[in-house]
């Protein structure tokens, strides 16, 4: 949980929300915890129940990975509410990126690998119920697959699932997404690179969504405990100024999320993860500001 503070630090170490005046386009916003009714649109409501009450069974703990607490409870409702509020602020700025959100392993009645509630199924969801939103599509570049949010989402048309993930990598039994871009062991950044680039124009144009949600896992990097490919910050940078400018290039409003990653040193880890804001403020001081 550290991870979260540290990014808001270096974030503000960067100077990038320095000086600006009231009303400015780019400044850091405050969520609130979300409700059980937005969880619910992605979420069985005896589950969501289950985990307020620390009602886990041992099992699902064990596929959750964390230890239930009072702070991990809020924090779990603070981001599903915060990815909300960022699609939010993308759709009336044309770009907003969270400090935190991407647990896209949760499935609608199970926890899995640290994710309990899925903030990019819900968030898909409530977007589509604005007037202003007709098709939403995700873009998970997390090291492993975004099965929960696959799965949750499978029967959803309006709601396009890509993801971008190491095919030897964790999970197992993987999902069926709209498009599944696997990626093999060990792959670089020059190598990654080519291969994504080949898909944002296409899919973005076949399917012309009306906001992009985009998972900016940095698990990717070579640094990763859990990643097993070998993208350093450079590749990195790359990767998400790529997938924003081709958003922005076709007027599409973007939400960032950070996603995984599970470097030892947390402040490394902060600073690796701050690169997805750090293209998003270059990028909306070019095309949007």
């Amino acid at each position: 949980m550290q991870k979260f503070a540290l990014l808001y630090e270096r974030l503000l170490g960067l100077g990038l929300f320095a000086d600006n005046p009231p009303h400015h386009p780019i400044h850091f916003a405050d969520a609130e915890q979300s409700t059980v009714d937005y969880v619910a649109l992605a979420h069985d409501e005896a589950y969501i129940d289950a985990f307020r009450r620390d009602a886990f069974t041992a099992p699902a703990r064990r596929k959750l990975g964390l230890p239930w607490s009072t702070a991990i409870m809020q924090r779990t409702f603070t981001a599903v509410r915060g990815t909300m509020l960022t699609a939010d602020l993308a759709l009336e700025f044309g770009l907003a990126a969270h400090l935190a959100g991407g647990t896209h392993h949760a499935h609608h009645a199970e926890a899995r690998g640290f994710c309990i509630f899925n903030d990019l199924a819900v968030t898909a969801r409530y977007a589509l119920r604005r007037p202003d939103v007709d098709r939403v599509l995700i873009i998970d570049c997390d090291v492993h697959q975004g099965d929960g949010t696959a799965r949750i989402l499978s029967e959803d048309a309006d709601a396009l699932t890509v993801s971008v993930h190491c095919q030897a990598n964790y999970p197992f039994d993987k999902a069926d997404s709209d498009y599944d871009i696997e990626v093999m062991k060990g792959c670089s950044s020059q190598t990654y690179l080519q291969l994504l680039d080949a898909y944002w124009p296409l899919l973005l144009d076949r399917h012309q969504p009306d906001l992009v949600l985009y998972d900016a896992g940095v698990d990717v990097h070579r640094e990763d405990a859990l990643g097993l490919l070998a993208l350093d910050d450079g590749g990195i940078f790359r990767r998400d100024t790529h997938v924003i400018e081709a958003c922005l290039e076709r007027r599409i409003p973007v939400a960032c999320v950070i996603g995984g990653g599970y470097m030892k040193d947390l402040r490394r880890l902060a600073e690796v993860h701050g690169i997805v804001h750090q293209a998003a403020f270059a990028l909306y001081r070019r095309f949007l500001e």
